[in-house]
């Protein structure tokens, strides 16, 4: 029987607990500093002990994985911490594309893909004295927020990337993205195309926390103005938001607008879980300014299930879970190919 693999971290927890729920044998790659972490919970069956994340390419890994022939799970730690090419290099089953994940780390080809697939976006800015509006700077990858800043002109843009490469939080030779700013209420939309069924499922949206810019807002403005820190955009949790009932439409065309252009694109396209994320405007109109291209941590809010999917599914499930599902599907039709690389 096949079992389910993922790194310990981001949303391993929810990942393996919806894997056990579906009757998989479960397997965690875990670092050493966090095996009494992972020890409390009754659902992880293995524990792959390693130093770094990295030896889940060695050999004596590999060899782990294929005698159980797990299927690993890609998840935001995996993205932050691997090139691309290790993780194309990963010789265990992947599930969804991990092609698709190179065009997740380079903003250049996530720019490209979401152009293919029509999603309103804010315009970038090549360089920095073409800055001429707030613009949002941040770095290549997933990188969780941490090292992202505005700035309102070149001398903003340079002051505040020096200050960060100066306390080590960048590198000098960082290759940055400079994007417009757009205002308005934060949105994640989270998604799940199964292969199988040829279909699109809308899971849920999350709101993501991010420390230290919202705290900011609590501090008078006349002691904001004599700070000169730097404010990150490191997430720190997510909560739940539901949407009005009338964006729904436009939130599943917008969907299914990026799983065409992702078959288009990068071949075999988007499968599984992925998230489109944006801001909402006064307007109610969406802007999108990312895409991740595998589960997201703001599922974790739905260990439970969300909303939208209790009107789908007549029983708790969550994200972790429908992965799980879709392999356990694919295990017994003989179609395992369709929804790993």
């Amino acid at each position: 029987m096949t079992s389910i693999a993922t790194l310990g971290s981001h949303c391993s927890l929810q990942v393996l607990k919806g894997a056990k729920d579906e009757g998989l044998k479960t397997i965690l790659v875990c670092e050493k500093k966090r095996e009494k972490l992972y020890k409390r919970f009754p659902f992880i069956d293995e524990l792959i002990i390693v130093d770094t994340f990295k030896e889940v390419l060695d050999q004596k890994c590999q060899s782990i994985l294929e005698e159980n022939n797990a299927v690993l799970i890609p998840h935001g730690t995996l993205v932050a911490q691997m090139s691309s090419e290790e993780i194309e290099s990963i010789k265990t089953p992947v599930f969804g594309n991990k092609w698709i994940l190179r065009w997740e780390s380079d903003r250049e080809m996530k720019e490209k893909l979401m152009r293919e697939a029509n999603l309103p976006m804010p315009n970038p800015v090549t360089e920095p004295k073409e800055i001429e509006k707030l613009v949002i700077v941040k770095r290549q990858g997933a990188a969780g927020g941490k090292g992202y800043f505005m700035a309102a002109n070149e001398e903003d843009y340079n002051s505040k990337r020096n200050q960060l490469i100066s306390e080590g939080i960048i590198s000098k030779d960082e290759t940055l993205y400079i994007q417009e700013y757009a205002a308005g209420v934060l949105a994640y939309l989270t998604f799940f195309y199964s292969p199988l069924k040829e279909e699109l499922e809308f899971f849920g949206v999350d709101q993501r926390h991010e420390s230290d810019i919202e705290g900011l807002g609590r501090i008078p403005a006349e002691q904001q103005m004599k700070s000169n820190k730097v404010p990150s955009f490191n997430v720190i949790g997510n909560s739940p938001l539901v949407l009005r009932e009338s964006l729904l439409d436009e939130v599943y065309k917008m969907g299914e607008n990026f799983v065409d252009a992702a078959k288009r694109v990068v071949t075999p396209g988007m499968n599984g879980p992925f998230c489109i994320e944006g801001v909402y405007d006064e307007n109610a109109k969406f802007t999108s300014f990312e895409f991740s291209a595998r589960i997201v941590a703001g599922s974790n809010i739905y260990m439970d299930g969300s909303p939208y999917y209790s009107l789908l599914f007549n029983e708790t499930m969550s994200m972790g879970k429908r992965i799980a599902r879709e392999v356990k599907i694919a295990t017994e039709s003989k179609q395992l190919d369709k929804i790993t690389t």
